[in-house]
């Protein structure tokens, strides 16, 4: 008996090492960034079992057959929905600044979106007011509300926004809304999604969460875009959910949340009406291509504005975000100013930004104090040596959760949308951000981060190297982890 036990452990020995062997092989072969790879390899071979398991869960970008064929069967239609863009008199490249033109030849190479003109902007930097407007556009709503968004939190005024929405679709307006099961979860709980669909709104949790689907996709990918669009001439996107700060994760400890959106009106409303179109045929199956915009001719040369749609996650280009990044701040010449609530960089990008610092840009990086996320908190600091070294300046707000994802060139070309600077971000969700050529918006937005910078004290080199040493080791520990988080 003594020796079929050994024989069974052997066995067992045996078959563990062919599946460790096999993981390993399946995570080399993939060719992902060299960071990525090796954090995967030290949990498998850390966390025995465990690890491997979790790779199987989590360690590849798997949307699922059924999205995946639906993505596959989409494709065509949308392309030749973006390349009639070409022909609108919107488009006129040759108008462009000499930061957005490269953008936009990488942005119509690899994703087929041309960036158009003849838009206006406001940028809306309460969540109060925010709110207010959706709920002015929707009571003036007429034939159509599309919305998106990660997390829908019932309470305040965003029960003012379900309200209006009920009133908008009983008076014959068609709403579509299309929420993250994960992050609304707390809505999808509540009372409203009845009283919605009864009053014949069409309401649709994407990339739903349950044990039994862990074996056929991905699970924490996430749909991380926020898109309003109404009667498809008004469009928002940008950093904020729809949630009234004041009712949302008010025990968690970091102050109230602190974002920005963007209205737009002109015809890159059609644009974003589009990847939300995308986004409602992956998850339903249901087809609704809005129609093409309506263009006009820019009457002057003096303040055009060129506003280039770019969204990013399963089915987009690989890494399109991140190379945008990365050649918006290759380009500056005089300034880069970035604010994300999660700021865990790439290699390539912590270069970048280093990089520009040392060739005389002046950088600013503004984060929460204080941050909803441990992990993400301790992996930022792990950063922070490096960047104050190459001459980074580095800003901790105090005045709540930051959670306005913008950056700011030179002070006349701007990104901002939903996108943060982590991985997470960067690679796997689905995201969408505005590359906004227009100096104007951008002064204003610039002077928003110049109040966020007023409200955040300035991290000091000498000061941060006096850190106990505690606290180095664990940043040390997340940093390990940052390619995954």
């Amino acid at each position: 008996m003594e020796q079929f036990y050994q024989v069974l452990t052997w066995v067992g020995v045996f078959f563990y090492w062919l599946m460790i062997a096999a993981v390993t092989m399946r995570v080399v072969f993939k060719r992902r960034v060299v960071g990525v790879s090796l954090a995967w390899l030290m949990i498998i071979y850390i966390i025995p079992v465990g690890g491997v398991m979790a790779y199987l869960l989590f360690g590849e970008l798997n949307l699922g057959k059924k999205r995946a064929e639906r993505s596959k069967d989409m494709f065509q239609p949308f392309a030749d929905w973006f390349q009639r863009l070409n022909d609108c008199s919107g488009h006129q490249p040759h108008l462009m600044s000499e930061h957005a033109r490269p953008i936009n030849d990488l942005c119509e190479n690899r994703l087929g979106i041309p960036a158009l003109s003849g838009n206006t902007l406001s940028l809306q930097d309460s969540p109060q007011k925010i709110l207010r407007s959706f709920i002015d556009d929707i009571n003036q709503a007429k034939s159509s509300i599309d919305m998106e968004f990660y997390i829908w939190h019932p309470g305040g005024l965003a029960d003012e926004v379900a309200t209006a929405l009920v009133l908008a679709a009983r008076r014959g307006v068609n709403v579509k809304i299309l929420l993250d099961a994960a992050g609304s979860s707390r809505f999808f709980r509540s009372h409203w999604p009845k009283l919605m669909r009864h009053a014949g709104i069409d309401i649709t949790a994407a990339l739903a969460v349950s044990p039994l689907r862990m074996f056929f996709r991905r699970l924490d990918l996430r749909q991380h875009r926020k898109i309003v669009v109404i009667d498809s001439t008004i469009g928002y996107t940008g950093s904020m959910n729809l949630v009234d700060p004041a009712f949302f994760k008010t025990d968690a400890g970091v102050g109230q949340w602190v974002d920005v959106m963007v209205r737009v009106t002109g015809p890159t409303v059609s644009v974003m009406n589009c990847i939300q179109a995308w986004d409602w045929e992956v998850e339903t199956g249901d087809r609704y291509l809005p129609s093409q915009p309506e263009c006009t001719l820019p009457s002057t040369n003096e303040n055009i504005d060129m506003i280039q749609v770019i969204p990013s996650g399963p089915g987009m280009p690989d890494e399109i975000i991140h190379q945008v990044l990365l050649l918006s701040i290759y380009q500056a010449k005089e300034s880069v100013v970035i604010t994300t609530p999660y700021f865990v960089p790439s290699e390539n990008l912590l270069h970048a930004l280093k990089g520009a610092a040392e060739r005389g840009v002046i950088v600013d990086i503004i984060i929460p104090d204080k941050n909803d996320s441990i992990m993400v908190e301790w992996a930022s600091r792990s950063f922070f040596t490096e960047l104050l070294t190459a001459g980074v300046n580095i800003h901790r707000f105090h005045g709540g959760l930051l959670h306005t994802k913008s950056v700011v060139i030179d002070r006349n070309h701007c990104l901002i949308g939903t996108v943060n600077l982590d991985m997470r971000s960067l690679w796997l969700n689905f995201e969408v951000t505005l590359a906004v050529d227009n100096p104007e918006f951008t002064q204003q937005l610039n002077w928003l981060q110049q109040e966020y910078i007023k409200d955040s004290s300035l991290v000091n080199k000498d000061e941060w190297e006096k850190r106990h040493i505690t606290n180095k080791l664990i940043e040390q520990f997340f940093y390990m982890f940052s390619p995954l988080l």
